[in-house]
């Protein structure tokens, strides 16, 4: 026996409308999207781990979009979260494409590539 004033088992939270309805869940795909989002801006900014940042982008710009379409979904919340991840992975796509580019440019610089490689070279005759 339960008392009338204890919330039945399986209840659920009240929606906007104010009446009962099941709880609404956070997309598993908006979540994951910025989390890829987050840790693919911070390798990106280490220029050293750019690829991976690159590579953690891509997958959190599709996270990104599938999370977006399950909001849709009554039930689903998320739609901030989804955007975020979104945002995050394109603009870590972006960075990394610009260091890329940077990068290509610059070894593709014949002059640059000389310079380099002397000053290898006189570093290693101080070696000797």
């Amino acid at each position: 026996m339960t008392a009338s004033n204890e919330p039945t088992r399986g209840a659920g939270v009240p929606t906007r409308a104010g009446r009962a309805g099941p709880s609404a869940k956070t997309s598993a795909a908006a979540a994951f999207a910025l989390v890829f989002g987050v840790a693919a801006l911070i390798s990106v900014l280490t220029v050293i781990l750019s690829w991976i940042g690159l590579l953690l982008g891509v997958i959190g710009v599709i996270l990104g979009i599938v999370g977006l379409k399950m909001v849709r979904r009554p039930g689903v919340t998320g739609r901030g979260v989804a955007i975020g991840g979104l945002v995050l992975s394109a603009l870590a796509v972006l960075i990394g494409l610009a260091f890329a580019a940077g990068i290509t440019t610059f070894l593709n610089d014949e002059g640059a590539v000389n310079r380099i490689q002397q000053k290898v070279d006189d570093l290693r005759d101080r070696l000797d």
